[in-house]
Formats: C-alpha cells, sequence, structure tokens
C-alpha cells in the first residue's frame, strides 16, 4: 500500500497491517457504517473490474482487505478502504453483516476534508496565485492592444493581491514574418505595465496555435514562413490515419530534420528563447520573471494533438494516435527493425476513430491489441516518442534559461481513465493502462532537468450520466499524476481548466493544492488561475477573493 494512502487510513482510524491489509477495529458507535472496499485499477489477467465479495464479512473476522497478488503496484496503491453512512436506510444494530459497496479512490480523502480544515485555511502554506492575461491583447504585428483596459485589470489582479501574471509569448507573433527577424515591441510593452503594479510574471514558450481547440476568441497561427513550407512539405505537421494534417504544432519527428529553412525544429525552438533571454535580460536581472513555461505539444501541454476539433473530435471521444506523417513512419519503422519484426512499423489498423469508445475498437476493447506484444512495443515507441521531444527541447531550454525555474505543462485526460487500456491517455502518449504506470517515466525526464511540473486540475464535478458514459476519474487522475511526481521529487503546481467556479468548485482547487492530511506536507509550489477578464462582470470577485485568500492561508472559517 502507498504510504500515503497508509498514513491517510490511519489518520482516520484504521489499521493498517504490514502487508497492507487495513480495517478498521470496531465501527463508532454513534452510527451503523458499512465497509467498503475496492481496487480501482483491474486485475491484470482481463483487465475488468471485480466486484467485492460479501463473502468475506461473514464471521466474527473484522470485514478486512486482502491486497490480490495479481494486481500491479499501481493498483495496489489505488485500493483503499472507507467507512461512509447509508443515507435512506435503516439497519438493525443486531445484524451479523455489513454491506461491502466498491469506492473511488478518493472518498477516503474526501471523508477526511470533509472534517477537517472545512471552509479554514488559515495557517495552512502559502501558495502564490498567478492570473494568466487574455491571448488576444497582442495582436499579429506584436502590437499592444488597448493598453489602458490592461491597466484596469492589472489594478483588479492587484486589488485581489493576486501574486503574478502569465504571458504568453506566441511564436506565430514573434517569428510571425520571415525565419529569426524576432518582434518583442508589445510584449516589451506589456512587461513594463506588469512591472508598474510590482506583479511577478512568469512567461510561456507557446510553439503552437492558438484558436483551434483554445476557448480563447483570438486566432494565432504558427509563423507564416512555417505554414507556406507546410504547403511544399506538408508532413512537417501531425498526421492522422486518414492522412489529414493537423497545423496546431510542428510534428516532433522533425525535431532532427534540417526542413524548416535550413534549421531543424529544436533549433527553431532554441533560436526563440535565446532571443527572448537576450531581449529581456534586464528583467530577468531584476528578478521581474520569475518563470518561463515551455510548450511541448498541442495547447502548450506535453501531448501529442490527438484531441482535434477541427478533425472532428468531440468529448468523450478516445482520440487517434498521430503519427502518420512521413518523419514519424520513418522513425517507427526504424525501430521496429531494430526489434527484429520489421512488419510491426506501422500504426494499429483497428483503432478506431476520433469518436470511438474503447468498447468499439480491437486495439483498445478489453484484453485487446494494446495488451499485445505488437501493442505494447508500438505504445512504448509512441510514448518515447513524446519523452524524447520534451528531453531535447528542455536540454537546449536550460542553456536558453539558465538559473531560471522551467515549468511544464501535463493534460489531465481523465476520461475512460476506469476502463483496462485507459485508450484517451495512450492517444494522447501517456503509456498507462492498468498494468504500468505511465507517467513514471515521462517524470524522471523532467526530473533530470529540475523542471516543475504544472497539472492542470478540475475545480468541479462531473454529472453521473457522464461518469458513466466515458468512465471517467479525474480524482484518480490526479492522485496518481500527483504522487508519482512528488515521489520522484519533482516540484508540482496547478493550472485550474477554464471555468468559472462556485465556492465548492474553489474548494476543490484549493484542497488539491495543499492536502490538509499528506503526511509529507506536500503542496503545490504556485497555482495558476485561467479566468474571463475581471472587467467583463461574469466573474465573481468575492468568490474570486476568497479562493485567493484560501490559497494564501488567509480564509477565515466564515464563508
Amino acid at each position: 500500500m502507498n504510504d500515503v494512502l497508509a498514513a491517510l487510513a490511519r489518520e482516520a482510524g484504521w489499521v493498517v497491517e504490514a502487508d497492507g491489509t487495513t480495517y478498521r477495529q470496531c465501527p463508532p458507535p454513534s452510527h451503523v457504517g458499512s465497509f467498503a472496499a475496492r481496487s480501482v485499477e483491474s486485475q491484470l489477467s482481463g483487465g475488468s473490474l471485480r466486484p467485492c465479495s460479501v463473502k468475506d464479512t461473514l464471521g466474527n473476522q473484522p470485514p478486512a482487505l486482502t491486497i490480490d497478488e495479481c494486481l500491479s503496484p499501481a493498483s495496489i496503491d489505488s485500493v483503499v478502504i472507507a467507512e461512509r453512512d447509508l443515507k435512506n436506510e435503516k439497519f438493525s444494530s443486531a445484524s451479523p453483516v455489513n454491506p461491502v459497496h466498491c469506492l473511488e479512490a478518493d472518498q477516503l480523502i474526501h471523508d477526511i476534508h470533509s472534517g477537517v480544515h472545512e471552509n479554514d485555511f488559515t495557517c495552512t502554506p502559502y501558495i502564490p496565485v498567478y492570473s494568466k492575461l487574455p491571448a488576444g491583447i497582442i495582436n499579429k504585428f506584436c502590437q499592444l492592444i488597448d493598453p489602458e483596459s490592461i491597466r484596469q485589470e492589472l489594478i483588479h489582479l492587484k486589488s485581489l493581491n493576486m501574486d503574478g501574471v502569465i504571458v504568453d509569448c506566441w511564436w506565430g507573433i514573434v517569428e510571425g514574418w520571415s525565419p529569426q527577424k524576432y518582434v518583442w515591441s508589445g510584449y516589451r510593452d506589456l512587461f513594463n505595465l506588469i512591472r508598474e503594479f510590482k506583479l511577478k510574471l512568469q512567461v510561456v514558450m507557446a510553439f503552437h496555435e492558438c484558436g483551434g481547440n483554445d476557448s480563447s476568441d483570438a486566432l494565432i497561427a504558427l509563423p507564416q514562413w512555417v505554414l507556406d513550407i507546410g504547403k511544399d512539405n506538408p508532413d512537417i505537421f501531425f498526421t492522422d490515419r486518414e492522412g489529414r494534417r493537423n497545423t496546431e504544432c510542428l510534428s516532433w519527428g522533425v525535431d532532427k530534420e534540417r526542413v524548416l529553412k535550413g534549421r531543424t525544429g529544436i533549433e527553431v525552438y532554441f533560436d526563440m528563447m535565446r532571443s527572448f533571454r537576450t531581449e529581456f535580460d534586464d528583467l530577468f536581472a531584476e528578478g521581474l520573471i520569475s518563470a518561463v513555461e515551455i510548450g511541448l505539444g498541442a495547447s502548450g501541454e506535453l501531448k501529442y494533438p490527438s484531441f482535434s476539433e477541427r478533425m472532428g473530435w468531440r468529448y468523450p471521444g478516445i482520440g487517434e494516435f498521430q503519427c502518420y506523417d512521413k518523419y514519424l513512419q520513418h522513425s517507427l519503422c526504424m525501430a521496429a527493425k531494430l526489434r527484429g519484426h520489421s512488419f510491426w512499423g506501422r500504426g494499429p489498423d483497428n483503432a478506431g476513430h476520433y469518436n470511438s469508445m474503447p468498447h468499439e475498437t480491437g486495439f483498445f476493447c478489453e484484453r485487446g491489441d494494446y495488451d499485445n506484444y505488437y501493442g505494447r512495443f508500438f505504445l512504448h515507441w509512441y510514448s518515447q516518442t513524446l519523452i524524447d521531444h520534451a528531453d531535447n527541447v528542455l536540454s537546449l531550454a536550460s542553456l536558453a534559461f539558465e538559473d531560471t525555474k522551467l515549468v511544464v505543462k501535463v493534460p489531465a485526460v481523465y476520461w475512460w481513465y476506469k476502463t483496462p487500456s485507459h485508450a484517451a491517455e495512450l492517444t494522447a502518449g501517456y503509456h498507462n493502462p492498468t498494468n504500468q504506470d505511465g507517467y513514471s517515466p515521462v517524470f524522471e525526464m523532467l526530473r533530470k532537468h529540475s523542471v516543475t511540473m504544472k497539472f492542470v486540475c478540475l475545480g468541479f464535478h462531473l454529472s453521473s450520466l457522464e461518469a458513466n458514459e466515458s468512465l471517467i476519474d479525474p480524482e484518480g487522475l490526479s492522485w496518481q499524476v500527483l504522487n508519482s511526481a512528488w515521489d520522484r521529487g519533482l516540484v508540482a503546481a496547478g493550472e485550474n481548466a477554464l471555468l468559472c467556479y462556485d465556492r465548492e468548485g474553489y474548494k476543490r482547487l484549493v484542497e488539491m493544492a495543499k492536502p490538509s492530511n499528506n503526511p509529507d506536507s506536500r503542496h503545490f509550489s504556485f497555482f495558476v488561475f485561467q479566468q474571463p477578464s475581471v472587467l467583463q462582470g461574469n466573474v465573481c470577485l468575492s468568490e474570486l477573493d476568497f479562493f485567493v485568500k484560501s490559497m494564501h492561508g488567509e480564509m477565515t472559517g466564515a464563508i
């Protein structure tokens, strides 16, 4: 059992044996409870979810959970036991059997949170809060639009005691018209405004398109000279099985191919980062720029563009593998030859389409090809290509931004998390089925570069209908990702999904950022809050004030 889970269980009054067996010695006298146990992950053999057996609770022995030896380490870490009240049901106190129910891995944590520090975050760690500025405040000629509105926005953010702001530096704007001709004038004007308010600044090296799948109304394409190259050589872009090109970002297949006016993809990224570091050397020297986030894929996140709405994808489709440009196909063929199976040098032909469900495909279904010899080979190559891309870019980012904190954004692909294959994570580039941890190798690479891992957090509950239809588990995914990062010594940060939240949603974000019962006192190093402009009038300032004060450890229990 995971040490953190064991500590949480003991804190809640459970007994945790050395072999992982967990039970409560006796139920609280104040109410009749039910003992519940569940393995969130499936068995390696078959991968189907196993219901808990009521027979285990018969007799004089206390109900206990026995860890199945067939479960993977990740599955064992997901096993928890919690006691829940049974609402709208009455049981005789003499009843010899307590019903057994299957719970989600987060319910023990939820029960603890509900009784400790509820609505009260005083004396908790101070977590800096940054607000992300809108993408369209600088036009394609790198001119700052409406400085007075930006000034008013910064006044409001300062009044809310925000610690700083996040600004996207778009490749399509800065190097938009000619190779190696960088224009930073609009960003200089914006940074000078931010400096006036003594706000900290984090910048994002945004090497992707804005407006395709982003919620922003702004449309910022890749540089025009890159799009012109793509007309003659469309294989510089990610490509799906049907041969459709995605111009959201460059294919990782050109990372080391001199197809961009004599430069490789890696060199193009490095040149822009070096230009930024030189241009704003004064702001680095005075400490205004506190961190630089490196865009590593679709939407700036470390992932393939597998969920493109432009290609017809709609949630909760599994997405499609993006490896059919000639450069990635060549890489796959070479990997297959080195493995001694040249006929494996192809993508799967039974992986469905963007909006398929896992059970509708031969590749992602239970006992599907994702878990046979070829499937494991392909998925390892696919995920390793993602890791290699990040490794290459971060190696040069560390040179360009020496002594500056680097940040990488990791997506939250939570739909189909409760299926054996974790299909959506596989197409996004994370080889994370139930029988292995797909985040560990990614985080080992990030640790090598001393990177801060920024994770996308949900501050809302999805409907039960949606949960049943797409077998989501955002809490389980968050638990796995954050603990995998922390266990490897990574610094973690958070960023919310772009939605407005009520009080309960804000509380969930705070509780994720600083778990109240974490035995190692782990918490986020900072939090990025995405929101509509506070000047638009659709942001509840009192609720946002509650959120910021809670993150700062200043909010009392009063609502």
